[in-house]
């Protein structure tokens, strides 16, 4: 059933705060702390999930998509845009999932395509195959890397996008480390949090090939983890894709000299 405009901004209202921006039709959206978020969600979506597509082929038609750590459902709606036959999205945060769920209702997104789960990711109990796994955000919310990608591995997907924060270590090296908002935390306020090497070989374990994906941000505007070359998203392939994924070429330059670089190209 279609949601009116009225009740539409009505019930977005009633949540305290959205980290996405959405838009619906009638001019509604919902808002965010900081006009820099809505960009922050754009330059993202251009980094790595058009890189996904480039690997999938420029569609995900024909795949099942599970989108761990779904948040408002962003992601799990661009998957279903890109044109995936069913998307599952799991968050601890019933909030979130009340949120998602408010997203596709009033976008009119076909029930039958998607499923919103409330839980704990490790406690996750699924019988179910997925041709992709978005871990967008996650691993560095989590103090058991391997146990996750034991979850990600039984699902049995060909393909996982990986966003996170890394270590600026050089060597394979989890670092220990507190996430400033300590409820965002799985289980532990206390998360590991992998260095480009680690989480390569760590994806390698299970069978996986990784590509560290360059940064193509055209505004850094709320991206201020990536500029400072704490952040970098990964793609997680079973077989070498036909489809060329072009890879981070790390600088020899210190991390601050080739933020500089990055800061003086987006201006």
């Amino acid at each position: 059933m279609t949601v009116q405009a009225g009740e539409l901004e009505q019930r977005i209202a009633a949540f305290a705060a959205w980290g996405y921006r959405f838009e619906f039709d009638g001019g509604v959206t919902t808002p965010v702390p900081e006009p820099s978020m809505a960009n922050r969600q754009e330059q993202r979506r251009r980094y790595f999930f058009d890189a996904l597509l480039r690997a999938t082929g420029g569609s995900l038609r024909g795949r099942r998509v599970l989108d761990l750590g779904c948040n408002a459902g962003f992601w799990s709606l661009a998957a279903l845009e890109a044109g995936a036959d069913f998307v599952l999205g799991v968050d601890a945060r019933q909030l979130y999932i009340d949120q998602a769920t408010l997203v596709f209702e009033a976008k009119g997104i076909d029930p039958q395509r998607y499923r919103f789960a409330q839980g704990n990711v490790f406690s996750l109990q699924l019988d179910e195959h997925f041709d992709v796994v978005l871990c967008l955000g996650l691993l560095d919310h989590v103090a058991k890397p391997v146990e996750l990608f034991e979850v990600i591995s039984a699902v049995r997907p060909e393909l996982i996008v990986i966003d996170t924060e890394i270590s600026r270590s050089r060597t394979s090296v989890f670092e220990l480390d507190t996430l400033y908002n300590r409820e965002n935390a799985v289980e532990y306020e206390t998360v590991l949090i992998p260095s480009r090497l680690a989480l390569s070989e760590l994806a390698a374990q299970f069978g996986f090939q990784t590509t560290a994906l360059p940064q193509n941000m055209t505004d850094y505007a709320g991206m201020r983890d990536y500029l400072h070359q704490r952040r970098l998203a990964f793609i997680c392939t079973k077989d070498a894709s036909p489809y060329a994924l072009e890879a981070e070429k790390r600088s020899g330059l210190p991390w601050w000299a080739t933020a500089l670089k990055a800061r003086r190209r987006s201006s």
